[in-house]
């Protein structure tokens, strides 16, 4: 495409384009997704009590967590212990037989826990599990 200028001379456009800073921001961007992904799909990190009687939960259902810091969790949603029954029933959708279970950190104090099963059981819901991790029966001495 050609133009004229004020001066009268004829002079063309540049018709390409520099694609050095696209390519550099589109690099920028795919390493900062590369080191977020991980992240995002970790979920709660929690240090589960290890036993040997482990059942494979084989649908998702109800799960209450309680991470290091004594946080508590249902699903990856934090909420506040005040509320911890209504927002469970509201996840279950009014049916309290349906199971719900509690991950705990093996690290956070008894009386935690305790709490956590009170506000559950003041909301009448009585299908209460702790999640475990299965006890490594290859570490252990014997014969």
């Amino acid at each position: 495409m050609a133009f004229t200028s004020p001066k009268g001379r004829i002079q063309t456009s540049l018709s390409e384009i520099n694609v050095t800073p696209f390519v550099d921001v589109v690099l920028v961007l795919l390493i900062i997704f590369m080191l977020t992904a991980p992240i995002l799909e970790s979920g709660i990190e929690v240090d589960l009590p290890k036993t040997r009687t482990v059942r494979v939960l084989s649908e998702e259902k109800v799960v209450v967590t309680i991470d290091k810091r004594q946080n508590i969790y249902v699903g990856n949603a934090p909420v506040n212990i005040h509320r911890l029954g209504s927002f469970v029933l509201d996840q279950m959708r009014g049916s309290e037989l349906s199971p719900v279970f509690i991950r705990c950190d093996q690290s956070v104090p008894f009386g935690t826990f305790a709490r956590v099963m009170d506000a559950l059981k003041q909301a009448n819901l009585r299908n209460v599990n702790v999640v475990t991790e299965p006890l490594n029966t290859n570490t252990s001495a014997g014969g």
